[in-house]
């Protein structure tokens, strides 16, 4: 046999080499095709996320918690298509505070926001942009962040919503607006918009849900109904209640104006039903873009309300609704009633997300507002920086049922500062509740929630060993809360 020469034997490895760099070539071509498809799966399998916060809105203002006076088929279908969560709750009952405690998963008094923010007497206060917030860490993810509607967490634009994350905001900063022809701040400045609020809204989340189709996005839509006023709604909205009975729910309340109650109950119902009504229109634009599949939807609002229930309506900040309301108090005025019952601290609430919880279900655990900042993120895939203070718990463990030791209790807090001056704070357990009012003696409260839900019957005084006892508990539950967020409003 032959050997090869030199020049052969060059030949032969030049060959070699090209083959085996061609070979390579194809390798890392491959290697970055599979990049590419991996990154682009793991964007597809990123869910939407679309977050309604309505105002001011029930826990019994909802079909699918069994109350047939709402009317409400797309929230009905909402929680057909998810679950509903009928022990959700607020940690203040009252708009600014709230809106805080959503964004920051930290209690207002934390933040300094603990009554609603009066645009006149406060016009410096407002959310902190130093503060993490989950629309922020979900825009650093990639997401493509809007916010239309309702802010209320500062006027400055140092608490401008862009600051906090959201790429697009359509709304108005402040608490308050127009039902109707409205004024609201769109692409940076302040424009009248004509028709029903409820519309102009929604129609702007539709837009926004089509321009950011092939993205992934969230969308936090904050309804301004069905806050006061609640009049005017469309035809459509009102019809069902025109010529209605209402049946109200404390009609033998002592000295219940029960005329007023009635009108203002079909008033805020038909407000309601303005949302359900373009919440069908939102759902059909997700179904029509065929994102429906791809897509979390959480509804949920900012806190309860009362409408007549145990002689008040409105929120915490509630009103006596009877023909001659008791005196005024030095803290608290006439008309005044501050509470921190369930109808103000619960607000109805649905998660929809096909694939991963079970449709038409109902989850009564309870959950916070604080919770869902960890529990967006889980549901997003980014992960919570440890160094990060929250006071919520992520949800999705116990959604899928493999959560063991879940705490079923819930605390709440509400300093009232504009028209009464209070210090409530409240613990329960889900059986019995405790009230205190650590700036009026003399307010403090018991429930027992297992005979009494309604809270109509106050134990606070009964001094029996067992009543003892349960406040006892209860009362070292609440003061260890308070010391825990740095709550010292006790001392």
């Amino acid at each position: 046999m032959d050997t090869p020469s030199f020049g052969q034997g060059f030949i032969a490895v030049n060959i070699f080499q090209r083959a085996w760099g061609e070979v390579m070539r194809v390798f890392q071509l491959t290697a970055i095709l599979c990049l590419i498809l991996s990154s682009t799966v793991a964007e597809a399998s990123y869910p939407n996320i679309l977050f309604v916060l309505t105002d001011d809105q029930a826990p019994w203002a909802i079909g699918a918690s069994g109350n047939p006076l709402a009317k409400t088929p797309h929230m009905d279908r909402l929680a057909e298509e998810g679950v509903y969560l009928p022990n959700a709750y607020t940690v203040t009952p009252v708009c600014s505070p709230s809106r805080a405690a959503l964004m920051t998963s930290r209690y207002g008094s934390e933040l300094g926001i603990t009554d609603w923010i009066h645009p006149r007497n406060e016009p410096n206060l407002g959310l902190s942009s130093k503060l993490a917030v989950w629309p922020r860490l979900l825009q650093q993810a990639g997401y493509k962040t809007g916010l239309v509607g309702k802010w209320h967490l500062g006027l400055l634009d140092s608490q401008h919503p862009t600051v906090f994350g959201f790429d697009y905001f359509m709304g108005h900063r402040a608490g308050g607006w127009q039902t109707a022809n409205p004024v609201l701040e769109k692409d940076g400045e302040d424009q009248k918009f004509e028709g029903l609020n409820a519309d102009i809204l929604a129609n702007e989340a539709i837009e926004f849900l089509r321009r950011n189709k092939d993205e992934t996005f969230l969308l936090c839509w904050h309804t301004r109904a069905p806050h006061t006023r609640w009049l005017p709604v469309a035809d459509e909205d009102i019809a069902p209640y025109e010529n209605l009975e209402i049946e109200i729910p404390n009609p033998d309340y002592p000295g219940l104006d029960v005329d007023r109650v009635k009108r203002m109950m079909k008033e805020y119902l038909a407000s309601v039903r303005s949302v359900d009504r373009n919440l069908g229109r939102v759902l059909k634009t997700l179904d029509d873009l065929e994102l429906t599949d791809n897509t979390i939807v959480i509804f949920s609002s900012d806190h309860g309300y009362n409408m007549g229930h145990n002689g008040i309506w409105h929120k915490g900040n509630g009103h006596w609704v009877l023909t001659s309301p008791p005196p005024a108090t030095e803290a608290i005025p006439s008309g005044q009633r501050p509470n921190m019952y369930d109808n103000s601290i619960k607000v109805p609430t649905i998660i929809r997300w096909p694939g991963v919880l079970k449709a038409d279900s109902v989850d009564e655990s309870t959950y916070s507002n604080l919770d869902w900042f960890p529990t967006i993120l889980a549901m997003a895939g980014v992960e919570l920086d440890p160094d990060i203070l929250i006071r919520g718990r992520n949800m999705v463990p116990q959604l899928l049922g493999k959560e063991r030791d879940w705490d079923q209790s819930y605390y709440a807090e509400y300093s009232t500062k504009h028209q009464s001056q209070t210090h409530m704070r409240m613990i329960s357990d889900g059986k019995w509740k405790l009230i205190r009012d650590f700036n009026n003696s003399g307010r403090d409260e018991l429930y027992d929630l297992g005979k009494d839900p309604a809270e109509s019957n106050n134990v606070i005084s009964l001094e029996t060993k067992r009543i003892r006892t349960i406040r006892d508990r209860l009362e070292r539950e609440l003061l260890t809360r308070m010391e825990t967020i740095g709550d010292k409003v006790h001392r």
